[in-house]
């Protein structure tokens, strides 16, 4: 009889204390040295430097030779790209986001669900426009004040996502909702128009209007959105112009993924 352990246990802890440099201990700085990093650890500093000096062996990090501080380097990124290119969504996106921007003369991007926020994964900014909002391609954006982040509260079955929303909510901007009960509201709204708008709620000044996409098992895979200068996009545009374009682009990119209503 073979006994199966739990994958738990089968964890190489130098491996684990690797990947806890790369996850946690750059996510909140651009730069680190081995003191602190040690501290954060809690190792000693020769196996921190053991660590350091294979992850810059291979790419993942590099030394800043100003202050003898590392920080993430190039190989994330291209580890990430890769794995952007690998997800089918953003090879049928691309066509249709490029499309999408060209009409609406607005910046365009796709978002995904991970974790606590909206990622976007792929971004398409108008050529004509000197004024534009420039997509932040692989930043977490807030669930709850972001037109793609509520798109997946409102259209996502996971309903741990929204019960696990707080009684009061993070504010960024004067127009930003910070009552649950209120964005539960507006979710409800939300899934019965079909698309979310964030004018000025998560940054002032910057409007957009997102959309959901769907695959062939009718699974929220993603978020298909339009963002501008909140004085290129008021409410009246949105609601005539913009949704319906963004709707019709949602549509036809999930079908694209095998969804069929």
């Amino acid at each position: 009889m073979v006994v199966r352990r739990e994958k738990a246990n089968y964890v190489i802890q130098s491996v684990a204390h690797a990947l806890d440099v790369l996850e946690q201990y750059f996510g909140d700085v651009d730069e680190l040295g081995v003191t602190e990093l040690s501290k954060r650890l809690k190792l000693h500093k020769n196996n921190v430097f053991r660590l350091l000096a294979t992850l810059e062996a291979r790419g993942y990090i590099e030394q800043n030779k100003a202050t003898e501080n590392y920080r993430l380097g190039i190989k994330c990124l291209h580890l990430g790209r890769r794995y952007i290119e690998q997800m089918g969504l953003v090879r049928q996106a691309r066509p249709i986001l490029n499309d999408l921007s060209h009409r609406c003369r607005e910046s365009a991007f796709v978002a995904v669900h991970r974790r606590d926020g909206a990622i976007p994964i792929e971004a398409v900014d108008p050529e004509e426009r000197a004024v534009r909002v420039t997509s932040p391609v692989g930043l977490a954006l807030p669930l709850h004040c972001t037109a793609t982040g509520k798109i997946h509260l409102a259209f996502d079955t996971d309903e741990q996502m929204r019960s696990s929303l707080a009684e009061t909510l993070p504010r960024f901007t004067e127009r930003t909702i910070v009552e649950r009960s209120a964005l539960l509201a507006q979710l409800e709204s939300i899934a019965q128009k079909g698309y979310a708008t964030d004018i000025g709620e998560y940054l002032d000044e910057v409007a957009s209007v997102a959309v959901p996409i769907r695959d062939y098992t009718r699974t929220v895979v993603g978020s298909l959105a339009v963002v501008g200068p909140a004085y290129r996009l008021p409410e009246e545009r949105i609601a005539t112009e913009l949704a319906p374009l963004v709707m019709e682009a949602g549509r036809e990119l999930s079908q694209r993924l095998g969804y069929n209503q």
